[in-house]
Parts: structure tokens; sequence; C-alpha cells
């Protein structure tokens, strides 16, 4: 839960990210929630003021990406030509199945800071589950990008398969941290 006091974003974004779940691997259709993104600005994400323009478009992008809207998310995150910018182009093509310009996006944001940061919050949801090929070189040096590719590439039509939650909990991880990077960069935290 967000404590209103020191949280940025405003009430139109929560509601944008409650009504909807990032629960598939691979988007096949759009999203009805995507209305919600409709004629929404950057500047409408936030409640305190933005000193990085650039980091609120950034959290637009991740925005239409959590509704499903690729094509809004793409245009967005093409004009952001920094490691942010390719970090969310890559989760982008990943999100579409187009997995090896994925990896190609991921090796343009090899040193964003929050790859740095996943290896050890992913270790909450990876150290539980029984041993697994994937599991085990995702996270063996650090989060490993090109790893979790194949793993949804893997997965993505088995929801069934046993770690399919777990990637689909590790999707929602890797964008709620590069989105809360992006918010407290968009508001000069």
């Amino acid at each position: 839960m967000h404590d209103p006091g020191t949280d940025p974003l405003s009430p139109l974004a929560h509601r944008i990210i409650q009504e909807n779940d990032y629960g598939r691997l691979v988007v096949e259709s759009s999203s009805a929630a995507q209305q919600s993104l409709a004629d929404v600005s950057a500047g409408q994400l936030l409640i305190a003021p933005i000193r990085s323009p650039l980091h609120a478009q950034a959290m637009l992008a991740g925005l239409w990406l959590w509704c499903d809207g690729l094509e809004q998310s793409h245009t967005i995150s093409q004009g952001i030509d920094d490691p942010t910018g390719s970090f969310w182009h890559a989760i982008l093509h990943r999100r579409e199945g187009d997995f090896s310009n994925s990896k190609y996006w991921y090796a343009r944001c090899a040193d964003h800071p929050v790859l740095a940061t996943l290896s050890a919050r992913a270790a909450d949801i990876i150290n539980p589950l029984p041993a697994d090929k994937f599991l085990l070189k995702l996270n063996l040096r650090g989060w490993n990008p090109d790893v979790f590719v194949d793993l949804v590439q893997h997965l993505h039509h088995q929801s069934d398969d046993p770690l399919f939650a777990a990637a689909v909990a590790l999707q929602q991880l890797e964008w709620r941290s590069l989105f809360d990077h992006c918010t407290r960069l968009a508001v000069g935290k």
C-alpha cells in the first residue's frame, strides 16, 4: 500500500496500475484497460513537480506496457535515447514475443542500475522454488535478463507449468523496479 504522504504517484496512476495485473508473459491482444491511458499525459501521473520530463515519459511508456499497450509503449520508449528507454524497449519486445530483439535491447542497458538490484529482490521469488536450470542460471552471477527472456520464451504457452507463476512474479518485479526508478528520477529523488 502506498503512503500518500511520500508517494508521488497520482490517484490516476494508482488506478491504472490496480486495474491491470500484468499477468501475461506475452501479449497476444490489446487489453480493454488501455482505455484508462488513452488521453493520459506523463504530467498526470505525478502529484509532485516533474524534475525530469524524460523519466516522466519513461513512466508513461511503462504504464502502457502494464496495460498491454505495446504499440503506444514502443512509440514512447523509442524516443527515450538512454539506458532506461532501452530497458523499457527490451521488456516490450519480450512481451510481444520478439525474443531476439528483446535481448538486443537488454544489451543496450546492461549497466542499468535496476538490473543490479533485481538479483537480490528476485531471490525472494526464486529461492523457495525447486532447483531448475533456468532459475539457477537466471540469478547465478546477478540478474541475467537474457536467461529471463529464454525462460519467458520457454513458458509463455505453458501456463500450467509450475514456473509460469514465478515468471509472472519476476516480470512484475522487473516492471515495478524500473517504474519506481523512473518515478524517483522524474521527481528528482
